[in-house]
């Protein structure tokens, strides 16, 4: 079974990847961050988790405001490092674990927490940006990553308890995984800071100093505070370090801290800490019950003949190619594909088998592969042909033959383009390849 090895909590401000990336570790303006984060390294090469857990916000670089989740949960393989605007970091693209996260979206969405789930997104300074001082990458990370980035920058953002209620939800999901696992998770934000307006370069350290002790001992007294509250006290972008609460609610209720650090160089506090885990008694849900319990909505659906759901396995194995046919809603996309489709084959690095299954229009070798239906009905509007060619070939059927187990005989498609004047027959009889 998966086991928590402890939880670590750290700022993220860009202060820490500017010093990693050009300041000489001796430098005795800088050299405090330094001091801080290697007793937190050398925890991680001594513990040597398996996956970290990694709770953090984007600073609208990969997730914009046309569609801003409190909760998206990282389901991919691989995660690069983001272009803020000045060029990528250099350092190695991280490692996903996407059974493990499907296994917390699973238990997440049992215990009613609204999810989004992301792969194909580069991350940003929220996790880089202290990562390059907590994990060894040379030349690859150390650990695998699964983000969990909380939406914290657009208001209404998620309550101090929401925050810890999911936390906890996070723990049954973690000790209930299968596997043998160790995790660490690992919390980055604030202290309290404010970064615009005419309040720009607010600082508290009293009550940094009060936040830390109560995260500590009594993180439920953090879950009273209200958010307003949170802004008064540690600045409007300090409210960000409600995602502290989400670490601490996925450990133990007693923990012990083995180490703090805390740097105010200029705008940001520079801090992080680390607990470990105070052995609870029995849960009150065994792992049996649990697991029964969150797979009870989806037990026999893949059992259902001819029924491919779309699950976050299929989505993480299809993305490559689902990704190519959503580009297709393009319309200079749709000219080039109708052009020479090979072209676009390449940039979009297809494999063999992707290729050839757009080329000879196998649609029930798609949607088994793991292409959901709402992209197969864009190609088929894209290569001229209706949504009910594409029925009948789901099921073996010529389009006559499906037709006389309809009502009503009738052609459609989601294309806005008149369809050319051909035979509907003739048209699914033709060689596309």
């Amino acid at each position: 079974m998966a086991q928590i090895v402890g939880g670590i909590a750290s700022s993220h401000t860009p202060t820490i990847a500017y010093a990693f990336d050009n300041i000489e570790r001796q430098d005795p303006v800088w050299g405090p961050i330094f001091d801080g984060f290697a007793p937190v390294m050398q925890w991680i090469k001594d513990k040597a988790p398996d996956v970290l857990l990694f709770i953090y916000n984007d600073h609208i670089t990969s997730f914009f405001f046309d569609h801003y989740s409190h909760f998206a949960l990282g389901v991919g393989r691989e995660y690069p490092v983001a272009d803020e605007g000045g060029g990528r970091r250099d350092l190695p693209p991280l490692k996903g674990d996407p059974e493990f996260a499907r296994h917390l979206a699973t238990g997440l969405t049992a215990d009613e927490f609204d999810l989004s789930f992301f792969q194909g997104k580069a991350l940003d300074h929220g996790v880089f940006s202290p990562l390059s001082l907590l994990l060894p990458h040379d030349p690859d990370w150390t650990a695998k990553v699964v983000p969990f980035q909380v939406g914290v920058l657009q208001f209404p953002i998620p309550s101090a308890k929401r925050c810890f209620e999911i936390g906890k939800a996070l723990r049954r999901a973690i000790l209930s995984y299968p596997k043998d696992l160790k995790v660490a998770v690992v919390a980055t934000g604030g202290l309290a800071h404010q970064v615009h307006g005419e309040r720009a370069g607010f600082n508290n350290t009293e009550w940094d100093k009060e936040f830390l002790e109560l995260l500590e001992k009594d993180p439920e007294k953090l879950t009273e505070i209200t958010i307003a509250e949170y802004a008064k006290r540690g600045g409007l972008e300090g409210t960000e370090v409600i995602m502290w609460l989400v670490m601490r609610g996925a450990l133990s209720k007693k923990v012990t801290k083995v180490h703090e650090a805390y740097f105010l160089p200029s705008m940001t506090p520079i801090a992080n800490v680390i607990f470990e885990e105070v052995p609870d008694g029995e849960p009150a849900e065994t792992t049996e019950k649990y697991l029964r319990r969150i797979h009870r909505e989806f037990d026999g659906l893949e059992q259902i003949e001819g029924t491919y759901p779309f699950t976050l396995e299929r989505s993480v194995k299809a993305y490559r190619l689902n990704e190519f046919l959503h580009s297709l809603i393009d319309s200079k996309t749709r000219l080039r594909f109708r052009a020479d489709p090979e072209i676009l084959f390449e940039e979009a690095l297809l494999s063999g088998e992707e290729r050839d299954m757009i080329r000879r229009r196998d649609w029930r070798a798609m949607i088994r592969y793991g292409v959901i239906f709402f992209l197969l009905e864009k190609l088929a509007a894209v290569v001229g042909m209706s949504n009910m060619h594409v029925y009948a070939a789901m099921r073996g059927e010529s389009l006559e033959e499906f037709q006389k187990t309809r009502n009503v005989h009738l052609l459609y498609s989601v294309s806005a383009e008149k369809p050319a004047k051909q035979d509907a027959e003739s048209l699914w009889d033709q060689d596309l390849s």
